[in-house]
This record gives structure tokens, sequence and C-alpha cells, in this order.
């Protein structure tokens, strides 16, 4: 269902952000699922954590890959395992390199962040500068154009701009967009001033697909029952 939640506008930066973008550390990953016993796909990554520490690296990448293969896996969930594999020194599953799976795009505002992210499972989540917040599960397809409106937008650019292979940056400054291209072979970034970015022949479809969809999920919370 679409939840409307009220969080410190800090923790957007520290945790909730962090949480988009699928790729968490391994062993941060582990840290943040201790419930004992682990359900899947987290005891497949503990289990990889576990051989990947024992040096049988060649173990651990067969346990991540275990995680691709499971079915109805949620999007950000098979992102992640993407990158545990490239961090284990692997290579995304062949031919899906350049695949967009999920877009994250993010505006710099006078007081914090605003940001929208969209995911090839349909789901989203739209969080405000102040703390607010709106999370999107899709509990029916009404929001499903507009997400693949936002990753088919995505998915052209993403053809023509390599993967970002730096560390991810912080998230952008006042006046900044940033489109962050969420794919197996890593995110595909681009960002400038918002109204350059909304100029662009690549950027401008990007970021009104995104307001277009932010646009939506703020209607559907503000018609949620009390």
């Amino acid at each position: 269902m679409s939840d409307f939640v009220a969080l410190n506008p800090s923790s957007i930066h520290r945790e909730i952000r962090n949480t988009l973008f699928g790729d968490v550390a391994l062993g941060e990953l582990v840290r943040a699922h201790p419930k004992v016993p682990l359900t899947e796909p987290w005891a497949s990554f503990q289990r990889a954590r576990n051989l990947k520490d024992t040096g049988d690296e060649h173990g651990a990448r067969d346990a991540v890959r275990g995680i691709l293969k499971m079915p109805e896996i949620e999007t950000r969930v098979f992102l992640q395992a993407c990158h545990t594999l490239r961090e284990l020194g692997d290579k995304p599953p062949q031919g899906r390199e350049k695949e967009v799976l999920g877009v994250v795009v993010e505006i710099g505002m006078p007081k914090g962040l605003d940001l929208v992210a969209a995911y090839r499972d349909h789901r989203a989540r739209y969080f405000n500068y102040s703390g607010a917040g709106v999370l999107w599960e899709r509990r029916d397809n009404s929001l499903d154009g507009l997400i693949d409106e936002l990753l088919q937008a995505g998915a052209l650019v993403a053809q023509v701009i390599g993967p970002w292979t730096q560390a991810r940056p912080p998230e952008p400054k006042n006046g900044t967009a940033r489109i962050n291209l969420l794919t197996p072979s890593g995110i595909h970034l681009g960002q400038g001033p918002v109204e350059a970015l909304n100029q662009d022949a690549m950027g401008g479809p990007i970021l009104s697909a995104a307001f277009g969809l932010m646009k939506r999920l703020v209607e559907l919370t503000k018609r949620e029952p009390e």
C-alpha cells in the first residue's frame, strides 16, 4: 500500500537514502539485518560474507548468484546482489549490463534534499526535504505507466554513458539535480544545475517523468483514509 511517513530530515541522508541504490557493502549489509534466523535473501548474503571471510570467494560468488535466481526477487535486492558480485570481483549478468532497473532523482534544496526513486518491480519512493515521505509498494497498477516512463527515459541515457567508477557521491547541493540510473553494471549518473538539466535533451525527459511520478505519489497520499 501507499504509506505516508514522517521522518527526521537527517535520516534521509544517513539511512534511507543509502538504501535506495542497491550498493551497500557486503559487510555493512549483513550487519543491517541481524535478525536470527535470517530469511532469504539475507541468509544468502550472510553465507557469502562468511565464505568471503574464510577466503572462499568462489563460494561467496556462488551464494550471491543464487540470489539472482530467486523468483519474484525485489528489484533493489537484485541490484544489491549485482553490486555484491562486483565487490567480489565478478561481472554482472551477461547481456544485462546496461539494463536500467531503477532511477533515483535527487534535487538539492535550500533546507535539504528532495528525491524520488522508482524500480522495475513498480515500487516507488518519494522523500521531501522536510522529512515527509511516501512509500509505494505497488498495491495496484495505477502508477505502472508513470514508473515505466521514468525507466524508459533513463534507459535511453544509460546506453550512451558509462557507469560511475568511483564511490557514490554525497547528496547534491542546493540548486543541483542528480540523475542516478541503476543497472547491473553499477550506477550511471549525471548532474548539473536544475534549470540546465531540465533543458537538456537527455536529462530533461527524466526530470519531467520523475516530477510527474512525484506529483502522483503526493496526490495519492492526500486521498489516503484517516
